[in-house]
Parts: structure tokens; sequence; C-alpha cells
């Protein structure tokens, strides 16, 4: 049998020789290396996740709940869906997400308004306009955009309080946060980022109960809120924050991760069990030279050694975002499901 020798074999043959090893033995040595190699090969997997797209989820969720206003409209003549975003202020990241809020209320059929207030406004005004939005029967679902942008001293958690929890939309008020604790989720609005982040997850085919969920932060807007929704669905869940020591270990044993930690791509690849499922809640912006702006848009999850692990993986952009403002437009039609039913005579 004839042998081909590539030129890096010729030269360890050469090598060889000059160690006292024939060509036979190199031969020998050679196959064995290979069976080594291919073995190793087999052992190893290597991953390339899916990438679970937030946009054109929250497509199909507008165009299922369209079809559920045009439905109620046929039903109800002249009924339409009502919303108000009160604003305090004007920060350009707040005009940003209400106006994508108001266009996909347009376009799923809701009537919405945006309430804008100077930022001289006081508590007290504030408190009047949401009680006056709490007796309106045309509203049925009202949002107070966070944060509030008064040079006066407003206490967010008193006028998020205020607002009436069948038309909290939001899931921000104590009442729903804490049926959403005790699991009575039929009967409360879920906060739209984690209700979003569910969803996602319900995309992967991956079943929560029984999973090993980990989530990082604790805010009352996503963080908590999303502890006890995958608690509810039956998974075991840890939380992490800026207290925990042993990040890396803990985010290790994840099966599924949610990170709304609000840093920079903190959570590394290395860091994951292959196959995970992470959804990345992180808005951040960085530095990046390429760019017109000067910066770009990033998780808190490190996306480039990430995809290399996770089974599942949520871009950023087009992930999370569009989510929360589809599980808006969501709660507020379920909103008004509740208050035809209730009021609407049928024609």
């Amino acid at each position: 049998m004839s042998v081909v020798w590539s030129v890096g074999e010729t030269r360890s043959k050469h090598q060889a020789a000059r160690r006292g090893l024939s060509p036979s033995d190199m031969f020998s040595l050679a196959v064995t290396s290979h069976h080594l190699w291919s073995s190793c090969c087999q052992q190893i997997r290597c991953y390339m996740a899916t990438v679970v797209s937030g946009s054109k989820t929250s497509r199909l969720v507008r165009e299922r709940l369209k079809l559920q206003v045009e439905e109620m409209r046929g039903h109800f003549s002249g009924f339409r869906p009502g919303l108000v975003v009160l604003q305090v202020g004007d920060r350009d990241d707040s005009n940003l997400y209400i106006s994508s809020k108001l266009r996909a209320a347009a376009e799923i059929g809701i009537e919405a308004k945006h309430l804008r207030l100077p930022n001289t406004t006081t508590q007290e005004e504030v408190l009047q306009h949401i009680l006056s939005i709490n007796e309106n029967p045309l509203v049925h679902g009202l949002i107070v955009q966070l944060p509030l942008d008064s040079v006066t001293s407003i206490d967010s958690e008193l006028i998020t309080n205020a607002v009436c929890p069948e038309k909290d939309v939001d899931g921000l008020s104590c009442i729903n946060a804490g049926k959403l604790s005790r699991g009575d989720l039929d009967h409360c609005f879920i906060p739209c980022t984690p209700s979003g982040c569910m969803e996602l997850i319900r995309q992967t085919g991956v079943s929560v109960g029984g999973k090993h969920a980990v989530v990082i932060g604790r805010s009352k807007i996503v963080g908590a809120p999303m502890h006890d929704l995958l608690l509810w669905n039956h998974a075991t869940v840890t939380t992490c924050h800026s207290k925990t020591l042993d990040l890396p270990e803990q985010v290790g044993r994840a099966d599924i991760l949610v990170v709304g930690a609000g840093r920079a791509e903190m959570v590394r690849g290395e860091w994951l069990k292959e196959g995970v499922v992470v959804i990345d809640c992180g808005i951040n912006h960085i530095a990046d030279e390429t760019k017109a702006s000067g910066k770009r848009v990033v998780g808190d999850v490190h996306y480039a050694s990430a995809n290399q692990r996770a089974g599942f993986i949520t871009p950023v952009p087009g992930g999370v975002g569009p989510m929360t403002v589809a599980m808006l437009m969501e709660n507020t039609v379920q909103s008004a499901q509740h208050f035809v039913m209730k009021d609407q005579p049928r024609k």
C-alpha cells in the first residue's frame, strides 16, 4: 500500500527519522492521530443559536389583535378600545417610546391619546388627571410614561397606584403586582416586558415547566414580575442581582436565562450552559466609530459569544423591545373586552 504524505507529514517524517522512527511507525502514528481527532470532533457539539425574532412575533400578535378589535366592532356598533398615555415633561427617549405605542395602537384599531403635561405639573395635578381618566368609560387602558420628568417632587409609586387596576394595562399597580405574585394570572394585567418574554419563550417550543430559570435583575418592571411569571409557569427560578457573588456559576445552571440588568454585554458566552434559551431585555448604547451616530445599541448579553453556546437567543435590537409594545396592546384589548362584556348592549 502506497502512502501519500502531505507537506506537513513529510516534514514530520524527516523529524521522526532523526528520532529513529521508520515510515511504517509514522503511518501508524498518523492513523492513531486521525482516530483521536475524529473522536474528539464527535464528542464536541458546536451550537449556533436560533434567533428568536421579536419583530416577527410582535407582528403576529398585532395581526391577531386587529382581528379581535374588528370582531368587537362587529358586535358592538361604533366601539373602539381606548388608551391614554400620560406623560409629564418632554424627554426625548420617552417621546420615542410613546410614538411607537401610538403607531401600534393606530394599526390595531385602538383609539390612543397622548396626554402630555408640562414639567411644572405638580403631583396633585397628575393625580387629578388620573382620577378623571379612571372615571372615563371611553378609556380602557391608562399608562403613565416613566420616568416622570418634573421640576416638582412626584412620587412615581403613588402615581402608578392611583391608576384604576382595571385600566392598569402596564400592570404596575400594587393590586396587579400582588395578584401576579400570588399566582392569580387570570385576574390581573401582567407587566408588558415580562409578558413579551414569555411569548418569546413559547415561540422556541421549549416548555418552561420543570426547567431551571435564572433571572438577572429585580426591578418592578422586569425582573421581579419575570420571576413570578416563570414560577407560576412551573419553573424553578433563581433571581440574581447586583449583590449576587457567584453570578457566572448561577448563570451556568440556567436552562432559561432572562437578563434585565441594564449593563452592556455583562453576560459572557462562556458562562452559559449549551442549549440554553437566552432572553435579553437590555438596551444599552456603547461607542462605535463605524456608526454615523458614534454609538450602537447592544443588550446585556455579549451576543457574539452567547450565540455560539445558546440554543435560542433574542437579538438586540429587534427582540424584546417590539414585544413590550405588542403586549401593551394585548392588555388594552383585553381590558376593552372586559368592559364591553359588562357595559355594552349588543346590536
